[in-house]
């Protein structure tokens, strides 16, 4: 039964979980190692559900109940090889470093990315995507799972990052995305900005989110609206790169008022995705 009680932070058993404050170092050690962290029950059955296969499992011992189901489904009940480790609540503090009010955490084996086109061509089962969210070296990974989120919720079938964008399977984007990081198909798209031209040719209209002196407005783009359309999404701090822009078939903005001139780049793209879905899945 591959159920470890552990009383040590120290344990080398534990190596994969250690300092999960630090930004730098999972940013950096996890695409590396192959894995990625699922924080909260609920975020672990949804990796599950979606065929990713764990490494290890942490959790105190009061939520063993509660994943029992999913421990013996993955090979980590009695007789299975997935162990898990089990703490006391002040040990698992001390190994994540921060409180762990979520239930569990599981190390799991990072999947491969699969191809641009193969990512757009196997979205609505086969059918292929007809709407896309491209995420432009967006560094927050709060924003990261809250437009990730915010796709799987609008009816946006896939989702690509570049190079320098946020890892979508980083522990808070997975939990800020509450799980949907693994409902909706990504991919990262190199090079920069060139794969605009893979859209095209997939039929895409590509759609720059920016404030530009020739972009139109929301509601016009809504009006008449493409079959297939890609929206671009810039960084916090500069936005879209002007290469990015000039390359776009098309440049929006979101009419405000109040003297605001732009809104957060999470919520600036749930309002392009509801005001440009498709009304039939609506």
């Amino acid at each position: 039964m591959p159920i470890h009680h552990l009383t040590s932070a120290a344990d080398d058993r534990l190596r994969d979980y250690l300092h999960l404050t630090d930004v730098v170092l999972r940013s950096k050690h996890e695409p590396a190692m192959g894995m990625y962290i699922a924080e909260s029950s609920t975020v672990i059955r949804r990796a599950i559900e979606a065929g990713h296969r764990p490494r290890s499992f942490l959790m105190a011992e009061r939520w063993l109940a509660d994943l029992d189901d999913v421990l013996d489904a993955v090979g980590a009940g009695p007789g299975g090889d997935v162990p898990v480790y089990v703490c006391a609540p002040e040990v698992l503090e001390a190994i994540t470093g921060f409180h762990l009010h979520r239930g569990a955490l599981a190390a799991m084996h990072r999947p491969a990315l699969a191809p641009v086109r193969d990512v757009l061509a196997a979205a609505r089962g086969g059918l292929g995507a007809r709407r896309v969210a491209v995420l432009e070296d967006i560094v927050d990974h709060t924003n990261v799972g809250a437009i990730i989120r915010a796709c799987a919720a609008l009816g946006v079938d896939a989702v690509l990052v570049t190079p320098r964008c946020a890892d979508p399977l980083y522990r808070r984007s997975v939990r800020v995305s509450m799980g949907t990081v693994f409902q909706v198909p990504w991919t990262r798209i190199d090079p920069w900005p060139a794969g605009i031209d893979v859209l095209r040719a997939e039929g895409f209209v590509v759609a720059a989110l920016a404030l530009d002196d020739a972009s139109i407005g929301l509601d016009e783009l809504e009006a008449d609206t493409p079959d297939k359309l890609a929206w671009i999404l810039g960084t916090e701090g500069d936005g879209l790169r002007r290469a990015t822009i000039s390359a776009a078939d098309v440049t929006v903005r979101i009419p405000m008022a109040g003297g605001v001139d732009s809104l957060n780049v999470a919520a600036a793209a749930a309002v392009a995705f509801w005001a440009t879905r498709e009304r039939s899945r609506s």
